[in-house]
């Protein structure tokens, strides 16, 4: 299974930290992680997902929708909708 998801994040993210860990309790593996500090292109994508802001965690799907903050539940329910 291909990874339906980019998670961007920095190292020092509370809230990145605590999804992953979400996640991974609920089996969801299968995702690319991308650092927004070591990446500049990645941090504009972010900027550009979030009204000109990094917030992370954001995410982006293989759809190209995205979401910021999430509970694992609105992940869930957004793999759900792509499958």
């Amino acid at each position: 299974m291909s990874a339906q998801f980019t998670l961007y994040s920095t190292p020092w993210c509370g809230y990145c930290h605590r999804l992953k860990n979400q996640l991974e309790r609920e089996g969801i593996v299968e995702f690319v992680e991308v650092d927004i500090e070591q990446q500049p292109e990645a941090a504009k994508l972010v900027e550009q997902a979030n009204n000109g802001n990094q917030t992370v965690p954001t995410l982006v799907f293989s759809d190209g929708s995205a979401l910021t903050n999430p509970s694992v539940a609105q992940v869930k329910a957004q793999l759900a909708s792509l499958s």
